[in-house]
C-alpha cells in the first residue's frame, strides 16, 4: 500500500470518527420545533371559554367520550409527560405541582396552560441540545425501565404527535380549522 493510498485510508477513518461523536440535535430539533408549532398554535387557537371542551358535550348518540380529558386536560397531560420525559434525559428536577401525568391541578387559565405547555417544551430542546451518536443509547431510568436516551426522544414527539392529532379533533369538533389547515398556509 502506497503512501497516499495509507492517508486516504487514515483520513476516512477519521471522518468516520469524527462523525459518530457529532450532534444528533439538528433531525431531532427539527422536529420538536415542528410538533411545538403546531400544538402552540392549536392551543392558542381555542377560545378560552372553550378551552375545558370535551366531546362528551355534544352528546353524540352511541359515542364513548365519558371519560375522555377536557382540551385543557390533554394540553396539561401532553406538557407534563414532556416534563415526565424530557427531564429523565437532562436530570432537571420537575415543576412543583406535578403528582401524575395530568398535570399541577392549579393550572386552570388558558395562560397558565398555556406558559406550562411552553416551558416543558424548552426542556424538550434542552434535552435534544444533549444527544450525540456517542449518548444516544445511554440506559435512562425511566418509570421504573432504564431505556436509551434516544428511544426516550422519539417517545416524547411521537406522544406529542398523537395529542396533536386529538387536539386538532377537539378544535374541528369546536367549529374551529386547525391553523395548519387554514386556506393560504404554506405547507
Amino acid at each position: 500500500m502506497d503512501l497516499k493510498a495509507v492517508l486516504l485510508s487514515f483520513g476516512l477513518l477519521s471522518s468516520i470518527y469524527c462523525r459518530c461523536q457529532t450532534s444528533m440535535s439538528p433531525g431531532a430539533e427539527r422536529l420538536l420545533n415542528y410538533i411545538e408549532q403546531h400544538i402552540t398554535e392549536v392551543a392558542e387557537a381555542m377560545p378560552e371559554n372553550r378551552f375545558d371542551f370535551t366531546p362528551d358535550s355534544l352528546n353524540i348518540p352511541g359515542s364513548q367520550f365519558g371519560a375522555v380529558r377536557s382540551f385543557a386536560g390533554q394540553i396539561k397531560h401532553l406538557a407534563t409527560d414532556n416534563f415526565f420525559i424530557w427531564s429523565a434525559i437532562t436530570g432537571d428536577e420537575l415543576p412543583p405541582g406535578i403528582e401524575d401525568v395530568n398535570g399541577p391541578a392549579n393550572l386552570k387559565t388558558k395562560a397558565a396552560i398555556l406558559a406550562y405547555l411552553k416551558q416543558s417544551f424548552a426542556v424538550g430542546h434542552k434535552a435534544i441540545a444533549t444527544l450525540t451518536t456517542n449518548n444516544a443509547m445511554d440506559m435512562i431510568p425511566f418509570r421504573g425501565n432504564k431505556l436509551p436516551r434516544v428511544d426516550l426522544a422519539f417517545y416524547a414527539l411521537t406522544h406529542a404527535n398523537e395529542h396533536y392529532g386529538q387536539l386538532v379533533i377537539y378544535l374541528r369538533m369546536c367549529g374551529i380549522i386547525p391553523p395548519a389547515s387554514r386556506p393560504g398556509r404554506p405547507q
